[in-house]
């Protein structure tokens, strides 16, 4: 059974919290979760460890997802918060996801970011990052929509010729969720684009060209939240079997 480990989300210590109020949290969305639960597939929680521990417990993983979440931090990226500070973002998360990011790049492991590990791992990469899209593009559609959240959706256009137009069948188009104020501004290094959204152009997802295609992959939209969609969507599981297939 391959063994995929699951950056652990972070919730930090809050007196008005009833359960661990003044305790750190590790922690996985249940959804993220029952997406990554597989036949092949064994998801693991990495838990926030001593440098050398987390080395040692990374060790043991055949592949590295990367969860939604807080923002990250625009200090994270060579920037200062816009909009007097609206945006802060999540650097200590940050930190501990970009040396896990790290390992993985160096080992030559498989790599999934999902939302928020779409936008680290193009950080992670030297690109840059939209804090927030409304702000610094206003030509773009809603990607955030608080109270229809998940149901919130539009299409994209896969590259010609690239992985997730492989992987699709060649469609022109396919259908996604959308749950994020923030997006990619400059691409990353050695990456490139899978898709982009059909409206507006923002970038939905990319690959790394060190890599064969589709090993290290990043996606700004939700699969595992796939499943209670009111309207068709792409397949979430096609591109999860192909990155087993990698593990």
């Amino acid at each position: 059974m391959k063994k995929i480990g699951i950056a652990s989300a972070l919730m930090y210590p809050d007196n008005e919290r009833k359960v661990f109020g003044k305790k750190s949290l590790c922690y996985i969305e249940k959804d993220m979760a029952r997406y990554l639960a597989h036949v092949e597939a064994l998801p693991v929680l990495i838990p926030d460890l001593d440098h050398s521990d987390l080395k040692k417990f990374l060790g043991e993983m055949d592949g590295f997802v990367f969860q939604g979440g807080t923002d990250l931090s625009p200090k994270s990226y060579g920037q200062t918060p816009i909009e007097n500070g609206a945006w802060p973002g999540d650097p200590i998360r940050d930190e501990f996801e970009l040396e896990i990011m790290d390992y993985a790049i160096g080992q030559g492991k498989p790599v999934l970011g999902i939302c928020r590990g779409f936008q680290l791992m193009n950080v992670y990469f030297g690109g840059t990052l939209y804090q927030d899209i409304p702000t610094q593009r206003p030509d773009a559609i809603v990607h955030r929509d608080a109270d229809l959240y998940d149901q919130l959706n539009h299409e994209i256009q896969f590259t010609p010729g690239g992985f997730l137009a492989s992987i699709y069948n060649e469609e022109v188009k396919g259908r996604v969720n959308s749950v994020h104020h923030q997006g990619v501004d400059k691409l990353g290094d050695d990456l490139e684009v899978y898709a982009t959204c059909a409206e507006d152009e923002l970038i939905e997802a990319f690959g790394s060209t060190r890599f064969e295609p589709g090993k290290v992959i990043g996606i700004q939209w939700h699969p595992e939240f796939f499943y209670n969609s009111k309207v068709p969507l792409i397949y979430g599981n096609t591109l999860y079997s192909q990155f087993l297939n990698y593990c």
